[in-house]
């Protein structure tokens, strides 16, 4: 397999780790992918969650254990805010809309990271933060 890639949105907070946890308490909420009453912390204690994620995963934020800092060197399933000289690649202004953020995605695949690493960026709607866009690529 090749590791395939996916993006979804999440709740805006200025604290990307919380924002990033709510973000996966709803998609767990949406679907527990066969793994009933468990919290996302719990699941990443488990090594048969570890095997689900690394042979296939789920193509949204769970597939990613925490975050990151931006300047992180990257050996593990996290997700990490994009840097400001990625932003401005494909961003020159800086705070990118939801429009914006997908047609770059869809324009450019290099944007995606390796296989089982995340991605994300605040997204702004009329100037403010609105919400947060998650994307990046399964680890099998």
């Amino acid at each position: 397999m090749g590791g395939n890639s996916w993006w979804q949105t999440g709740p805006y907070d200025a604290d990307l780790e919380v924002a990033f946890r709510r973000a996966q308490e709803a998609e767990l909420a949406k679907d527990d992918h066969g793994f009933p009453g468990h919290t996302v912390a719990e699941l990443w204690e488990s090594e048969e969650w570890a095997e689900y994620i690394f042979t296939g995963g789920t193509a949204t934020v769970l597939d990613q254990v925490h975050t990151i800092d931006a300047g992180e060197p990257e050996d593990g399933p996290y997700m990490r805010p994009v840097t400001e000289e990625e932003l401005q690649e494909w961003c020159p202004h800086g705070k990118p809309t939801s429009a914006e953020w997908e047609a770059a995605l869809r324009a450019d695949h290099e944007l995606f990271p390796s296989r089982g690493l995340g991605r994300c960026t605040v997204l702004y709607e009329d100037g403010e933060p609105s919400e947060i866009g998650y994307w990046g690529v399964t680890a099998d």
